[in-house]
């Protein structure tokens, strides 16, 4: 699978490091000038002028015929939106909302990445990317595991299945909002086998290349301690 997942943050110098490997891929799918598909949810006037921050990010890579599909929280995406695309990228935003939305094309999506489609996620995109998907929440049986900023609206951290492009959890804005030690109550607490966290400004490939200017954060079980973890940070390369 051709994956590429972003831990959020925008930084104009980082666009072609972040996003420049997704177009090229989407490009040597297409055979020339690709299609991609951006999906964002939200369509108040809130929600449109944050999603144009996608619209320009991507247009400082170039290279691609870009069309944006912005869905209403609730309201399912519609599949029939990816005939015709070389390449997908899910933005972000409330977590919650994305799964909601798009959790009825899971399997549609899922078969055109296993058939070559290229996919990208920032943010939320990455988060729901796992095939266990953390959609918010700071506690975990009423003990703080993160910064409630963190929440997303939800109280309990709530894991759901997920995308299933990658094995586990991914958590974004690992570094900038706590949420590592979220991916790290998540696999001690039995509720995903793995986890990764991924900083802003960062980039996870399916090969699992870093690059960018953070880490990955990769949590398994520790066999030598019953309920720990281990815990290994991945440095990006610019």
């Amino acid at each position: 699978m051709d994956l590429h997942l972003v831990g959020g943050g925008w930084d104009d110098a980082l666009a072609p490091t972040l996003y420049g490997d997704f177009v090229a891929a989407a490009a040597r799918r297409a055979g020339s000038t690709p299609r991609i598909l951006l999906v964002v949810v939200g369509t108040d006037p809130e929600s449109l002028d944050y999603h144009e921050r996608y619209v320009r990010t991507l247009g400082l890579v170039g290279g691609h015929d870009l069309v944006v599909e912005r869905v209403a929280e609730r309201t399912p995406f519609d599949p029939a939106a990816l005939e015709g695309v070389d390449g997908l990228f899910v933005g972000g935003g409330p977590t919650p909302e994305y799964h909601a939305s798009l959790v009825g094309a899971y399997p549609r999506i899922r078969g055109l990445v296993s058939a070559g489609m290229p996919y990208a996620g920032f943010s939320a995109g990455a988060a729901i990317a796992g095939s266990h998907a953390v959609i918010g929440g700071w506690r975990i049986d009423g003990v703080p595991v993160c910064p409630e900023d963190s929440n997303e609206e939800l109280d309990p951290v709530t894991v759901v299945t997920g995308l299933g492009l990658v094995p586990g959890a991914v958590d974004v804005h690992a570094a900038q909002w706590g949420n590592v030690s979220r991916a790290l109550a998540v696999v001690a607490g039995g509720l995903a086998p793995r986890a990764v966290a991924i900083d802003e400004g960062t980039r996870l490939a399916a090969d699992g290349t870093v690059v960018g200017a953070g880490r990955v954060w990769h949590v398994v079980p520790d066999p030598a301690s019953p309920g720990g973890v281990s815990v290994t940070a991945q440095s990006a390369a610019l």
